[in-house]
């Protein structure tokens, strides 16, 4: 099935959901800058909800939704750039590494757009 089959991408998925829950923690319990606890806050929000949203593609494709099977490489690249990119300058990257997180905000808006593309399939008449 190659590496983007179901399986794998919803176990990147529960990854990125672990690893939201814990930067989301560590921003709460583990950091008292409050620009770097607003950086891991955010970079946890965004992260965790787009690792649950290709949990849904999977019951989307299960709907009839076949071309909800792009989607998980928007989100989940999405997920890498925008989250991971705050991640690192709550850590203490230089600032410049924020050029990356519109990058990953695109990511999102495109899995939105191609999820909604993918919704017209369901319950075809």
């Amino acid at each position: 099935m190659g590496f983007w089959s179901r399986r794998n991408w919803l176990t990147l998925a529960a990854l990125g959901g672990f690893l939201s829950v814990g930067f989301g923690a560590f921003a709460a319990h583990g950091v008292s800058d409050p620009r770097a606890q607003e950086l891991l806050r955010t970079g946890s929000l965004y992260g965790f909800l787009h690792c649950l949203a290709t949990f849904a593609c999977a019951a989307a494709m299960q709907a009839g939704a076949r071309r909800a099977r792009f989607v998980p490489a928007f989100f989940l690249a999405g997920a890498l750039l925008f989250s991971g990119s705050l991640y690192a300058m709550a850590l203490g990257a230089p600032r410049w590494v924020g050029v990356v997180t519109p990058i990953g905000g695109l990511g999102f808006l495109a899995g939105w757009a191609v999820l909604a593309w993918a919704a017209r399939e369901v319950d075809r008449a």
